[in-house]
């Protein structure tokens, strides 16, 4: 199994829009890919420097094909629907293979 994991940090002042349509709007959007499983949004707990609320996202994928199939077919799309807070918020993407889970 595979984790996508997105870390996103949005400006304080936009921060419960996003938050709003980050749950009701883009993860389940994400899910609807039918690529990921699952999806885990956290908070995390240190204060950044540049200010904002920083979050991970992680969307578990149950093979590599289906995460470069996400990538292929659905990525661009998703993440053109982030320009409503464009300059808002900065992110990162990393994947991550599951090696053990207890």
């Amino acid at each position: 199994m595979y984790i996508y994991n997105v870390t996103i940090n949005i400006q304080e002042d936009i921060h419960d829009e996003w938050l709003l349509w980050m749950k009701n709007e883009h993860i389940p959007e994400m899910l609807d890919t039918k690529k990921f499983s699952k999806a885990l949004m956290t908070k995390v707990l240190v204060n950044e420097e540049m200010g904002g609320i920083t979050y991970s996202v992680q969307y578990t994928a149950d093979s590599k094909e289906l995460l470069e199939s996400y990538k292929a077919e659905n990525a661009a799309e998703l993440r053109a629907k982030t320009k409503r807070f464009e300059g808002r918020f900065v992110a990162f993407r990393t994947e991550l293979e599951i090696v053990s889970e207890q």
